[in-house]
């Protein structure tokens, strides 16, 4: 009987021993959090004096107590500044990355970080801006109810100028033949002499339909109908002045190390590089251009510095050459690798192209001063009259014109393209085969042919 009571007494006493146990454990918890609630309320008193240099005091605290008792902090406010949170939100949050996704904000469009930036470093978020794209997917792509897109005028037209075959009497002879295969293969380029379409400019002259029919604007920019007016982008005279006794055209390439899905390594003629040599063979042999290809590379270290590498040397060669009135920064766009940029263009596998203007300005902070543009105007309705060609000549070649924040050196002349030709997964045939009618359109502006505005 002794034995049983002693033995109930034993395991009370353990039963009281887990109980302390727990309370301990529960009260340091408390301590914890509440030392971890006073350092966050210093914390934030501290931010908030430093603002109104005030802050002597709440500094010394941070330095001795936090950086020493608390060294962790430092490393974990450098891991939340992306996010709108307090560091015990983070540490709670970071195990819910989506929540983190939704709070987080895009650092190079923040509005005091772009007016407090220097210029230096405005070019660098410049480069690493450029293939980002903070649009909804497939804002570029112009669907099967596109305005431009009608088939039936399409084939009407293509059968009335003979660049769709008929069935003829002979038509099957010419397939017996030995070298039939061997003519596919070597399908000639054939410019379209007439419009496939007409634009009626009268159903658009509001913004929204504008916008509809030729553009795609990035959520980091804004536009409105002062930049992107029918009247006002056709009205501008983008034909060439000067004679090509002189340079005219210059085309380089910012990213010079972009290439294609059979590109060969080594081989320059198989990236955009060899592109830009074609499209200047094409002007200068088939149009009369006098044209300079520069094939300096500006990426070759750093891709985000390439448009910082690239500004003085284009600036140079425009001082050296003042009578080059056109300027054309060729690339290649990155699209998923589900996503190919090609179209059948008269028996050819052809590559599809972009054109790509910088607005110099952001939704959240408006117009960045220290990216100015004298040339905005002029960009946008070049590149508008070259879309308008290439739909109404080539409809479904181009993708929609991409408007986006910043400047990309394409202040440097009026007549400045930037032009996205094919994407990563692309072939090097697929590209080449578009520069002919790139080079078409090009002509049709330049001569003052197209746009029609009647």
């Amino acid at each position: 009987m002794r034995m049983k009571k002693r033995g109930l007494t034993i395991g009370q006493s353990n039963e009281i021993h887990i109980g302390r146990g727990i309370l301990r454990i529960l009260l340091f918890v408390i301590c914890i959090m509440a030392g971890a609630a006073l350092v966050q309320e210093l914390y934030h008193g501290y931010r908030d004096q430093e603002k109104s240099d005030e802050g002597a005091i709440l500094s010394w605290v941070e330095e001795s107590f936090m950086n020493v008792w608390l060294p962790g902090n430092a490393v974990l406010e450098v891991e939340r500044e992306d996010y709108r949170c307090s560091p015990l939100e983070y540490l709670f949050l970071e195990n819910f990355p989506i929540i983190l996704c939704g709070m987080g904000e895009s650092e190079e469009y923040d509005e005091v970080a772009l007016k407090e930036s220097s210029y230096e470093e405005l070019l660098l978020l410049e480069g690493s801006d450029e293939s980002k794209k903070e649009i909804e997917e497939g804002a570029l792509e112009y669907d099967e109810n596109a305005i431009h897109l009608d088939k039936s005028l399409e084939e009407a037209f293509l059968a009335e100028n003979e660049l769709v075959g008929e069935e003829d009497p002979g038509k099957q002879e010419r397939e017996n033949e030995d070298d039939f295969t061997q003519q596919q293969e070597d399908t000639m380029f054939h410019e379209v002499e007439e419009p496939v379409y007409r634009y009626q400019w009268d159903e658009l002259q509001g913004f929204d339909e504008l916008k509809k029919a030729f553009y795609a604007v990035d959520s980091t920019t804004t536009a409105d109908s002062s930049l992107l007016n029918a009247q006002k982008l056709l009205s501008k005279d983008m034909r060439m002045q000067g004679s090509s006794d002189n340079p005219q055209i210059l085309i380089y390439h910012t990213h010079s190390q972009e290439g294609f899905a059979d590109s060969v390594p080594g081989d320059q003629s198989d990236t955009i590089v060899g592109a830009g040599e074609k499209l200047a063979q094409v002007l200068r042999d088939k149009y009369g251009y006098n044209v300079i290809h520069h094939t300096e590379s500006f990426d070759k270290e750093s891709r985000d510095a390439s448009y910082g590498n690239a500004l003085p040397a284009i600036e140079q060669l425009l001082a050296e050459n003042p009578t080059i009135e056109v300027v054309i920064d060729l690339h290649r766009d990155e699209m998923p690798a589900d996503r190919r940029l090609v179209v059948e263009l008269q028996g050819r596998p052809t590559a599809q192209f972009m054109f790509f203007n910088g607005l110099s300005r952001t939704a959240k902070s408006g117009v960045i001063e220290s990216l100015e543009n004298p040339y905005l105007d002029d960009n946008l309705a070049f590149s508008f009259q070259m879309q308008t060609a290439s739909n109404e000549y080539y409809p479904g070649i181009a993708r929609r014109i991409y408007l986006k924040a910043y400047r990309y050196n394409m202040h440097m002349r009026p007549k400045s393209l930037l032009i996205e030709l094919g994407a990563q997964n692309n072939t090097v045939e697929e590209i080449m085969n578009a520069i002919d009618p790139l080079a078409h359109i090009l002509h049709l502006v330049l001569a003052g042919e197209e746009p029609d505005v009647d």
